[in-house]
């Protein structure tokens, strides 16, 4: 019971992020707009490959890469974290290779289309799922907010993403509880029985508006009148111009060179 106790807290713990956010790396003093706007271009890049490019997406996986490292973030709660949208992405791709028949024959290998679309479906998940943890776990919550008001995004949607973004923690720290006292009173019980998850269900959603309604109570006392303070803007510095460009060049040669193939025929010979 311990040890899928400590699962739950590990994989739930969504305030594990702004604990890594609070950190003073190299990536952590990047200004935040700068690494808002790197990883928008990031993200753009990858969804713009096509369907059955797998090779030419191989140099983008240098980016979070490079970020884990330079971050000192460590790497297992980001893995857990991109783990929880597979089930979603196999559902999604996991049919291509019934529908897309056609196969084409590398080096004597027959490949179906249908597996290079799925492989490309869940290496894109990576890269981008990735990079948007990366963001939140270099940058917190508050000043990405900060970073989009600086962007003109309108206050009220900001304000409904920051909120949000807190609910699911308070969320899942109330499944954490339910799931605990379940198992303490049905300690040889695997699971949860049917019977019980529209209960379960119910109590949660009940849980959940009363913890929101105090939490809610707590910031009007608090001077709350709608509009969330981030505090002070920092400012670009050379070193975030730098940063920018950077990376955006890399970004750009990635999307318009296919890089492996390029080294592959400067280690070859074969053009």
């Amino acid at each position: 019971m311990k040890t899928s106790e400590a699962g739950l807290n590990t994989t739930f713990d969504m305030r594990l992020l702004d604990d890594m956010a609070r950190k003073e790396t190299v990536i952590h003093r990047v200004h935040p707009l700068v690494k808002l706007v790197t990883t928008v271009i990031y993200l753009t890049v990858v969804v713009s490959f096509g369907s059955y490019e797998i090779i030419g997406l191989l140099p983008l996986l240098f980016y979070p890469v490079l970020v884990i490292t330079l971050a000192e973030l460590p790497i297992r709660p980001i893995l857990k974290r991109m783990l929880l949208a597979a089930p979603f992405v196999i559902g999604i791709g996991i049919l291509n290779p019934v529908f897309d028949h056609q196969v084409f024959v590398v080096g004597g290998l027959t490949l179906s289309r249908g597996w290079i679309t799925f492989f490309s479906i869940v290496l894109k998940c990576i890269l981008t799922v990735s990079a948007a943890l990366l963001l939140i776990a270099s940058t917190g919550m508050d000043k990405l907010a900060s970073a989009l008001r600086m962007l003109k995004i309108p206050r009220l949607f900001v304000l409904q993403l920051l909120l949000t973004y807190r609910y699911i923690s308070v969320l899942m720290e109330e499944v954490t509880r339910i799931l605990r006292a379940y198992s303490m009173r049905a300690p040889q019980q695997k699971g949860i029985h049917p019977k019980v998850w529209g209960s379960l269900t119910g109590q949660l959603i009940l849980r959940t508006f009363e913890r929101a309604q105090r939490v809610y109570q707590a910031m009007c006392l608090r001077g709350f009148t709608g509009e969330y303070n981030t505090g002070a803007h920092e400012r670009i510095t050379v070193r975030d111009t730098v940063y920018l460009v950077v990376w955006g060049l890399f970004f750009a040669l990635a999307r318009i060179y296919n890089i492996p193939m390029l080294i592959g025929s400067l280690l070859t010979g074969v053009v």
